[in-house]
């Protein structure tokens, strides 16, 4: 297993982290054997970092590495968690849910722990006042906690913001070659690189789709290119070849599925992208988005938006609903457009002022197309689901 030295720190990680999101299941609970299979293979291929959440697999992901993890394979590990900012209403909170996830893990640090889905600076803002930036030092200087950062589905420009809000040890994003000008994307990637963040992906084959069979065309033409590596190992090795990238997180729950991605990570022939290799992924990228609805590319000259609209998000998981290559179902467009914050992105808040009309350099025409992708994605139950989430998690705003 091939590693890199974390800048910040110089922890050395694995290049394939474990998310600990998609375990094998056995009906609505993890099925400890296989489960455990699957992880110990990964250790035991060298796999040194694993991620995991409050919220994932019900509550019981954290719990089912706290009875996996001997304390001699724990001390050999890296730990990440997230703290759920929408159930933080008092700072008393914040230990609270710390106190749950260490009892369930097991352990008495926490390697990685960031603030879970972080959307926005309004956000962050609400979690100052709370005292979460005293909290992370008084838990730091306990050793409770090594490093902490943030996971993030938003756009561009926020993401920008909150890298410049607090000094990060680390951040998490999605990011495949798909996904170049989509949420964080490249331009993102880059910025955190240049602030000094090391940045963690997530999403590097799009919920499995970029390892599943691709439309027909873009998959022939991968594989004509690929020198005997699978889609999935393409894919990873797309997002390993750039700079900033200090390690991705796989969701693995097949044995197989370890094993293809460790001798991807394994790879002695190393990451750097040739010029060809540059064009193949562009050429795939290209059929697969042939397939799509508005043919934006990300650039972001139509923003800011008067009204608060995402443009280029909201076309992203449009196009990415219409090509069938994603998961852009409703519960990810919600968060991607920030439905459930104080300041919602989301398609149906155009009122087609025509501000970003002439900005667009391909000539899009957004009014109708943002029309389009909320008829698509919102659907009649948006509102209701969107005001009832802000009312529960304390939000304001409107849809």
């Amino acid at each position: 297993m091939n590693m890199k030295k974390n800048p910040k720190n110089g922890d050395m990680l694995s290049l394939l982290g474990f998310g600990c999101m998609r375990l094998p299941t056995r009906g609505l609970k993890i099925n400890d054997r296989e489960a455990a299979e699957v992880l110990l293979r990964a250790v035991d291929l060298g796999v040194n970092y694993l991620d995991t959440a409050y919220f994932y697999h019900n509550g019981d992901s954290e719990a089912f590495l706290g009875r996996v993890l001997t304390p001699e394979r724990r001390d050999k590990l890296y730990i990440a968690d997230k703290l759920p900012p929408f159930m933080v209403k008092k700072p008393q909170d914040m230990d609270k849910i710390f106190g749950v996830q260490r009892a369930r893990l097991k352990t008495d640090r926490i390697d990685y722990y960031m603030m879970h889905m972080l959307q926005d600076m309004a956000t962050w803002d609400r979690m100052k006042s709370l005292g979460i930036e005293k909290w992370i030092d008084g838990r730091k200087a306990a050793g409770d906690i090594v490093n902490f950062g943030f996971s993030y589905h938003g756009g561009r420009e926020q993401f920008k913001s909150l890298i410049d809000a607090y000094p990060w040890d680390f951040c998490q994003i999605q990011y495949n070659y798909l996904d170049v000008n989509n949420q964080a994307g490249r331009a993102g990637l880059e910025y955190a690189q240049s602030k000094g963040v090391p940045v963690f992906v997530m999403e590097p084959l799009r919920g499995g789709k970029l390892a599943a069979p691709l439309p027909k065309q873009a998959g022939d033409y991968l594989a004509k290119h690929s020198e005997g590596r699978s889609p999935a190992q393409m894919a990873l090795r797309y997002v390993w070849s750039h700079p900033g990238v200090t390690l991705l997180l796989s969701g693995m729950n097949t044995v197989g599925q370890v094993e293809e991605n460790a001798a991807a990570a394994s790879d002695s022939a190393g990451y750097a992208l040739t010029g060809e290799e540059q064009h193949v992924f562009q050429r795939v990228r290209e059929l697969i988005l042939s397939k799509t609805a508005v043919e934006c590319t990300g650039c972001g000259y139509c923003l800011p938006c008067p009204h608060g609209v995402d443009i280029p998000t909201c076309f992203s998981l449009f196009n990415e609903k219409m090509s069938g290559v994603g998961q852009a179902n409703f519960m990810k467009y919600m968060q991607a457009t920030g439905s459930f914050s104080p300041t919602p992105a989301n398609a149906s808040r155009c009122r087609a002022c025509g501000a970003c009309q002439a900005r667009c350099p391909q000539g899009i025409p957004i009014a109708d197309k943002l029309r389009q992708a909320a008829r698509k994605m919102e659907g009649p139950l948006f509102r209701p689901v969107t005001a009832a989430a802000r009312l529960y998690m304390g939000g304001k705003g409107k849809v």
